[in-house]
């Protein structure tokens, strides 16, 4: 395309607005005109704004280096310079919910990384290679908010990705009961090792509000629209242990499933490995050409090795085997704050636009 769609990225500050920013340079598709931020930061370059607390490997992008921060409350001003915004907010989750709408009734666009509206009924939540067919609730959530272009469209918790996409891959064989325990990484509380010293060497069994999460969201990610809401399926149910553990990057999920129907194991392999979706079918730019592998190697995956699979945008599998339990159990990696976090929803903004619901004012 010849001109770039003007985004906007709430919370550019934080951990995962961060990661929007080193994600979205030289995107051919969207580029970085706003970057909001606290009230307190507004008026101070990027550069200024972040000294010291840069998190990412790569520089700060010349491109926003001298952008001047903008207070997230002013949304008549932002609105006037974007064609959309990415929302990676760290407030609470009435401030985040009140604040996303006024975006949305100002005719902008959301795409947000926050789990405030997860659960409102008319807001699609995706992984765009398991249910881009919920956009289509945002004509009803429009009708709502009475507003012609504006909407919210958020992605899931980071954690579910490591299995949610396999479990998408086996539908055909009917899977119904699911146990999954998610080791996460630190990166996903938006911290790194010199600000949580307290992790080195340790492991911590509870991480508040994600078992909820874990067990919930897929539900919604396989259910269906009715009467312009989404309804979580009730074909499968999911039980969830979730915790810290220290490494910077990657959520490991063991997974245990039930199948209503039979499978071998080389049918399930193969089932994930030529698994696509609408992005790859779209050539969306993030979309990852594979976007589940699997190891035969009983090591794998690691998040050492396999972290960044397909620039942090796939799934790693392993250990796929029979239990005596369940019917099959394995292993999966997922990068926690690409494909988890900003790198999803930049894939999520994409399947938008390629929609049409994404366009310039």
């Amino acid at each position: 395309m010849s001109e770039r769609l003007r985004a906007g990225i709430l919370g550019a500050t934080g951990m995962v607005g961060q990661r929007f920013i080193a994600l979205l340079e030289n995107h051919p598709w969207f580029e970085v005109k706003v970057v909001a931020a606290s009230p307190r930061s507004a008026g101070k370059t990027y550069e200024e704004a972040v000294a010291g607390r840069w998190k990412m490997d790569t520089p700060i992008p010349e491109a926003v280096k001298n952008l001047r921060i903008v207070g997230v409350d002013e949304i008549a001003k932002i609105a006037g310079e974007v064609d959309f915004v990415f929302s990676a907010l760290a407030m609470s989750k009435e401030e985040i919910r009140d604040l996303e709408e006024k975006f949305a009734k100002a005719e902008v666009p959301v795409v947000s990384n926050n789990s405030a509206h997860r659960w409102t009924p008319d807001v699609p939540m995706i992984v765009p290679e398991v249910n881009p067919q919920h956009t289509d609730i945002i004509e009803f959530q429009k009708k709502r908010l009475g507003t012609k272009r504006g909407f919210i469209c958020v992605k899931p918790n980071c954690s579910i990705q490591s299995y949610t996409p396999v479990l998408t891959a086996w539908r055909k064989w009917e899977p119904y009961e699911v146990l999954a325990t998610t080791y996460q990484a630190i990166s996903g509380a938006g911290k790194n090792f010199d600000e949580w010293p307290e992790m080195v060497g340790n492991v911590i069994p509870f991480i508040s509000g994600e078992e909820e999460k874990s067990e919930k969201e897929p539900l919604r990610l396989f259910g269906r629209i009715e009467n312009g809401a989404i309804v979580p399926s009730d074909e499968m149910v999911i039980t969830s242990q979730c915790i810290r553990i220290p490494v910077l990057y990657g959520h490991t999920a063991a997974t245990f499933v039930k199948l209503r129907k039979k499978a071998s194991k080389e049918e399930l392999i193969e089932a994930m490995t030529s698994f696509s979706g609408e992005p790859q079918s779209l050539g969306l730019p993030s979309a990852p050409k594979q976007f589940i592998q699997y190891f035969t190697e009983d090591n794998r995956p690691q998040v050492a090795l396999d972290v960044n699979y397909e620039n942090g945008m796939g799934v790693s599998i392993g250990r796929l085997r029979e239990d005596t339990l369940f019917d099959w159990k394995f292993v999966g990696l997922s990068h926690n704050t690409i494909r988890g976090a900003a790198g999803g929803a930049v894939l999520c903004a994409e399947l938008l636009k390629a929609q049409g619901y994404i366009t310039a004012r």
